[in-house]
């Protein structure tokens, strides 16, 4: 899979998405996941559950079966930023979004928080 693939992938879940991922400019795999990780954290702000769930799952998939970028750009751009998304978050809604996170990425965010700064 790749980042046109996946364009259409999102579309399917955000219809409105749709125009922001035309107009942006640099339509590459890390502004496609830039702009998808965004609405992800909207989501949780607004505790959208239903479809928060279901682009948590979106995104495992696509990490799953993307290419390398694809794979990167999540790691360092959606992996990245789970932090400041469910920084403000109870712990139980905390644990629930993590619950919706596959273990292949739920290691790939412990390797994050444990490694940095060494």
């Amino acid at each position: 899979m790749n980042y046109l693939q996946v364009i259409e992938e999102i579309k399917d879940f955000i219809p409105e998405i749709e125009n922001e991922l035309r107009n942006n400019k640099s339509q590459n795999a890390y502004s496609i996941i830039q702009s998808f990780t965004n609405r992800i954290k909207n989501m949780i702000r607004q505790k959208d559950r239903n479809i928060l769930f279901k682009c948590l799952n979106k995104m495992d998939k696509i990490h799953k079966n993307g290419d390398i970028i694809l794979k990167t750009a999540i790691e360092t751009t959606f992996i990245y930023s789970l932090d400041n998304c469910t920084a403000f978050c109870s712990e139980e809604y905390r644990k629930v979004i993590f619950s919706h996170i596959s273990q292949d990425l739920q290691k790939i965010y412990s390797r994050q928080i444990y490694s940095h700064g060494t």
